[in-house]
């Protein structure tokens, strides 16, 4: 900045930032603005990463963009920008599923993480990322996995270990794209959600040739299908997850919708339980090593576990057979490791 001229503790710019002209596209008014094309989203996201925006331009661009509601176009030009710049994984580095984990558990413990553990059983490699501490009063995929013995990595080399050794591993996000990490810990500043917390579950950060990922409302599910396709992605799974995470409510219908080969598909899980299911009080690890070990039955639990593995199954295999997904989900309970969770 030139020629700046001091009033009061202010220092007004002398000329126009570099990243304004972002800011105007989206906020000139009800007939003025638009929305940004995939090229404009990923230079002006990589502005934000790399720091070359102030603090006010980037909460700014961050709450126009949520009132205006983010497009698919945007979704993935952004998606790119953190591929840009986030620690980049070795070449080779390779998971069967990318999943994402951003939301934290509320309501109910996190039984998705039993869902991963038979898949992993079953052969395949999942990479969990995530990030933590931006909504009061959750429990956190890091700390549950933590408090399991289970693996959690602090960088990529960690990754490829843990995933040839135990077909599981997390990440932090802060690990690998620290700058997102940051803006998604702005929530309790601006007392919203951010576009940062849905393009977060669309980093697929190993190019995984599956992901599935959650929504906190249905209508979501088609904006990810746009950016899954303008990302290349090959195969994809959206629902409403419990709490936002990545875990079917058997308590509830839910829809699946697929995305193979840019195709789009939308299938139906009926619900196992009817009626209403209470809240947990706390979110817990304990409920899940009970029910794992076979040492104490919960319905709820088992119902969830099964149901979520036959979601992420149903992708996997790559065909639209919800029962026999179920049954191999059945299966790998049946046949599961319980020393595994001590």
């Amino acid at each position: 900045m030139t020629d700046a001229t001091e009033t009061g503790g202010f220092q007004a710019p002398g000329e126009e930032h570099p990243f304004a002209r972002y800011i105007r596209i989206l906020g000139k008014g009800k007939t003025g603005s638009r929305s940004l094309d995939f090229e404009e989203a990923r230079a002006a996201f990589n502005m934000l990463l790399r720091g070359e925006a102030e603090e006010v331009q980037r909460g700014a661009f961050l709450m126009l963009l949520r009132v205006k509601e983010e497009t698919g176009e945007e979704l993935a030009g952004f998606v790119e920008a953190c591929r840009d710049n986030m620690v980049a994984p070795p070449s080779g580095l390779r998971a069967d599923l990318d999943w994402s984990s951003y939301a934290g558990k509320k309501h109910q413990h996190p039984w998705f993480i039993l869902s991963v553990l038979l898949l992993a059983q079953a052969g395949y490699r999942v990479l969990l990322h995530g990030s933590d501490g931006h909504t009061p009063g959750r429990l956190y995929t890091e700390r549950a996995l933590s408090q399991l013995g289970l693996p959690v990595a602090d960088s990529w080399d960690e990754v490829a270990e843990q995933l040839d050794e135990q077909g599981i591993s997390y990440l932090p996000l802060r690990q690998f794209c620290r700058p997102l990490h940051e803006m998604m810990q702005l929530r309790p500043l601006f007392g919203l959600r951010s576009p940062v917390n849905t393009l977060a579950r669309m980093l697929n950060p190993v190019r995984a040739g599956s992901s599935i990922q959650s929504v906190f409302h249905p209508a979501y599910a088609t904006l990810h299908q746009e950016a899954d396709s303008l990302l290349g992605q090959p195969a994809a799974m959206v629902f409403k997850g419990d709490s936002g995470e990545v875990e079917v409510k058997p308590q509830a219908d839910t829809r699946l919708s697929l995305f193979r080969q840019g195709e789009q598909q939308e299938l139906l899980m009926p619900r196992e339980r009817p009626g209403r299911v209470e809240a947990v009080t706390s979110p817990d690890i304990g409920p899940l090593q009970q029910l794992w070990r076979g040492a104490r039955l919960d319905p709820y639990g088992e119902a969830a576990t099964l149901a979520t593995a036959s979601a992420a199954l149903l992708l996997l295999r790559g065909d639209s057979d919800i029962n026999a997904a179920r049954e191999q989900a059945t299966g790998l309970w049946r046949a599961r490791d319980t020393g595994i969770l001590g």
